[in-house]
């Protein structure tokens, strides 16, 4: 099954970007291939199972399915009921992320699809570079600068995570997730993390392996739960703390931009506690320990003027 992608940052809220691209039936307005665009049936553009039928620049007509509609985690999903192309089988996801660092927005278009074995890889380059970068390209340029809609609540009021920090790193995906992907490495290169070793000899890529490690004079231990080579992610619950939480888990997960070929990257975390602790604790992991542990990668490694 073939795959394209693209992805960029764009210089303006989620809130903002989503009010253009959740409207199913928007994509004349920012898609400078899309020439008109209708749904089907008198339907409303947020109906799933809606069908909007459009033209192509060159006279090509495509329709397509919404398969899903989600206002809450910004990202929608449709197929193809008439290709634009000579594919099978193809599925679509568009999704935007917030971007905290800064107060953008990541924006990510994927699909997946059968090509004809004779004309491998061409269509692979064509929806990935001109339909999804171009549209991208053209996202970006309508949306930068607006402010979110009056009354808008991000993630409809139910946050992914008790804490949610990301940022952009100015390397390659590939060259972060080496750095990262090291459970034993963050001592490295995070200022406040000092003497992180693997207990009992355990390798830092080991599911299930233990590191142990101070910030000032605390200790704490945290055990790797989940690794992923695949989706470059990883996460961990805290197994040793003084802190007034309980049940810890956390994990960071990163997303190529391949607009500038740099990395997003998403931390987050859960645990337990109470209320009057964790307007401690919130800023603190999410500003001090994720945001501080970002902001050093880019000093040390990814510097723009390095």
């Amino acid at each position: 099954m073939a795959r394209a992608y693209a992805s960029a940052i764009i210089a303006a809220p989620v809130e903002a970007v989503w009010q253009i691209v959740r409207d199913f039936n928007a994509l004349p307005a920012w898609h400078p291939a899309i020439k008109e665009s209708r749904i089907e049936d008198g339907r409303d553009a947020d109906t799933v199972g809606c069908v909007r039928a459009f033209s192509l620049a060159d006279g090509t007509r495509v329709r397509e399915r919404l398969l899903e509609l989600d206002d809450c985690r910004y990202r929608f999903r449709y197929n193809f009921e008439l290709p634009a192309f000579p594919v099978e089988n193809y599925a679509a996801t568009f999704t935007l992320i917030p971007v905290t660092n800064g107060d953008v927005t990541f924006a990510a278009w994927k699909a997946k699809f059968d090509e004809p074995a004779s004309e491998k890889g061409r269509y692979v380059d064509i929806i990935s570079n001109a339909v999804f970068g171009g549209g991208l390209t053209a996202l970006a340029a309508k949306a930068a600068g607006r402010k979110s809609p009056d009354g808008a609540t991000r993630w409809q009021g139910s946050r992914p995570a008790k804490v949610f920090c990301s940022s952009v790193i100015h390397g390659p995906l590939r060259a972060v997730w080496e750095k990262v992907r090291d459970f034993a490495g963050m001592g490295g290169w995070h200022p406040d993390i000092h003497d992180m070793h693997m207990l009992d000899g355990a390798r830092p890529d080991k599911v299930g392996g233990t590191r142990d490690f101070r910030v000032g004079e605390e200790a704490l231990q945290e055990q790797l739960t989940v690794l992923s080579d695949h989706r470059h992610t990883f996460r961990y619950r805290m197994t040793e703390s003084a802190m007034p939480l309980l049940d810890y888990h956390a994990g960071a997960a990163l997303h190529s931009i391949t607009a500038t070929n740099e990395t997003l990257a998403v931390w987050t975390a859960d645990w337990t506690a109470a209320p009057n602790d964790d307007l401690a604790l919130i800023p603190t992991i999410r500003d001090a320990v994720f945001q501080r542990a970002f902001d050093t990668l880019n000093e040390r490694f990814f510097s723009r003027n390095g």
